[in-house]
C-alpha cells in the first residue's frame, strides 16, 4: 500500500510538474508573440529578461533544498575521520559570546567541547522555557484543536531556534531532516499516550508540594483532579522536553558512538527538567484552580452544568471541576 501510495503521488506531481511547465512555455510564447508585434526587439528583450528570472528562482531553489557538504561522521574520537568532521562542524558552528577564546584559529576539540557546553546552556534553557508554556497549554486545552496545534508549533519553532543556534547558516531541508529525527525520536508511535502518563505519573507525584491541601478548597477531594490536570500539562511539557533535547544532542554529535546514546541520555534529563517545570508550575496552577472553584462556589455544585464544546475556557474548566468534584463527593457519600 506505501509503495502504491508513494508512485501515485510521484506520478502525480510529475503530471502536473508537466502541465504546469506547458502552460507556463504557452504563454510565454504568445506574449513573445504580441511584443514583437509592438517593437522588433521586444520579443528577444522579454525572452531575455524571462530566462534571467528563471534562473535566478531555480538558482535559490537549489540553495534553500540542498545540503551542505558534511563528511562521514567518526566512528569515535580517535577515528581518522575526526580531523575532517571537526574541521566541518567547528566552521559551521557559531562561536558563543562568552567563549574564552573566540578568535583562535586552530579549533581543536578542547574549543569544541567549550563552544558546545555554552550552547548546550542556550539551548536548554531555551528548551525549559517553551516547555513551561506548553505545560498550560497541555493542562488548559487538553484535548482540543487550539492545544494540540499551539503545543506542535511550539515544538517545532524549539527545534527550529536549537538549530540555528548551532549553525551559522541554515538550509531548510537539512532543518527538515532533523526535524523528522526529532519526531522518530518520541515516543509517540512505540508507546501509547497512557503510557507516557505512566511513566512520569512518579515524577509529579514526588514534585507536589504539601501545600496541595490548603491551596485547594476541599483539597483532598479535588487532588485526584488536580493530578488529572497535571498529568495533562506534564505529558506536553514530557514531549516538549525531549524534542528540546533531542535536537540538542543531534546538533551536538561527534561520533556514532554518542549518535546511539541520545535516547538513554534525553529521557534522563528531560525526566529531570520535567520535575524542575512541575515544582515551579505547581502553586501557579493551584492557584488558578483554587480562584476557578471560589467563584464557582463549592455550594452550588448541583446548579452546575455539564461542560460544552462551545463555552468559554474557563467557564468549561469550572464546570468540569465541579462536575468531578460532586461526582467524588457521592462515591464517597
Amino acid at each position: 500500500m506505501k509503495r502504491k501510495a508513494s508512485l501515485f503521488f510521484a506520478a502525480t506531481l510529475a503530471a502536473t510538474t508537466f502541465l504546469v511547465v506547458v502552460f507556463v512555455a504557452n504563454q510565454l510564447v504568445a506574449l513573445t508573440r504580441l511584443l514583437n508585434a509592438l517593437h522588433p526587439n521586444a520579443g528577444a528583450f522579454f525572452i531575455v529578461f524571462s530566462s534571467a528570472v528563471l534562473l535566478f528562482t531555480l538558482s535559490t531553489a537549489i540553495r534553500l533544498f540542498s545540503l551542505p557538504e558534511k563528511p562521514a561522521l567518526p566512528a569515535d574520537e580517535n577515528s581518522k575521520a575526526m580531523a575532517a568532521y571537526l574541521s566541518s562542524m567547528t566552521g559551521r558552528m557559531p562561536t558563543h559570546p562568552m567563549h574564552p577564546e573566540p578568535s583562535k584559529k586552530n579549533k581543536d576539540q578542547r574549543w569544541l567541547r567549550t563552544n558546545l557546553r555554552l550552547l548546550d546552556t542556550d539551548s536548554l534553557n531555551r528548551t525549559r522555557e517553551i516547555a513551561t508554556k506548553n505545560f498550560f497549554v497541555g493542562a488548559f486545552a487538553q484535548n482540543t484543536s487550539y492545544g494540540t496545534t499551539t503545543s506542535l508549533l511550539n515544538n517545532l519553532k524549539l527545534v527550529w531556534n536549537i538549530y540555528t543556534l548551532h549553525n551559522r547558516e541554515q538550509h531548510l531541508r537539512e532543518f527538515i531532516i532533523l526535524a523528522r529525527s526529532v519526531y522518530e525520536y518520541l515516543p509517540l508511535s512505540d508507546f501509547k499516550k497512557e503510557d507516557i502518563q505512566a511513566h512520569i505519573k512518579p515524577i509529579i507525584q514526588s514534585a507536589f508540594s504539601n501545600t496541595l491541601s490548603s491551596l485547594l478548597p476541599a483539597g483532598n477531594l479535588l487532588a485526584p483532579f488536580f493530578l488529572n490536570l497535571f498529568l495533562a500539562g506534564a505529558t506536553n511539557t514530557y514531549l516538549t522536553c525531549l524534542a528540546g533535547i533531542i535536537a540538542t544532542r543531534h546538533c551536538q554529535t561527534t561520533t556514532k558512538e554518542d549518535q546511539k546514546e541520545i535516547i538513554q541520555q534525553s529521557t534522563f534529563e528531560a525526566s529531570f527538567m520535567l520535575k524542575e517545570i512541575i515544582r515551579e508550575c505547581n502553586p501557579i496552577l493551584s492557584v488558578t484552580i483554587s480562584n476557578a472553584i471560589k467563584k464557582a462556589g463549592i455550594e452550588s455544585l448541583d446548579t452546575m452544568q455539564s461542560p460544552t464544546g462551545g463555552s468559554g475556557m474557563a467557564k468549561d474548566l469550572v464546570s468540569h471541576l465541579a462536575s468531578s468534584l460532586k461526582s467524588m463527593l457521592k462515591e464517597n457519600g
